[in-house]
């Protein structure tokens, strides 16, 4: 079950803070509305991990789907265009 508080809460922000852990995070409201999120560091890395993978994968489709289109060229011209000889 999350977590919501209202912002004013904040006022008192070591029992705020008290909720939060590595897989649990408070949601703040404002006027009613979800406005804020409190994470912990530990999940906040997590997070950036996910969304560095996501963005990966998502660049390789990309690059397969577009490959795929225009023909994909052999490791020997690559090599050559790398400058890269054996």
């Amino acid at each position: 079950m999350p977590c919501i508080r209202p912002i004013s809460n904040l006022k008192n922000y070591k029992e705020v803070l008290k909720e939060v852990d590595a897989n649990k995070r408070v949601y703040l409201t404002k006027k009613g509305l979800g406005a804020y999120a409190i994470m912990s560091v530990e999940e906040a890395d997590e997070l950036d991990k996910f969304k560095s993978m996501f963005g990966l994968i998502s660049d390789l489709k990309q690059a397969d789907k577009e490959a795929d289109q225009t023909g994909w060229i052999k490791a020997e011209e690559l090599e050559k265009d790398l400058g890269i000889y054996d």
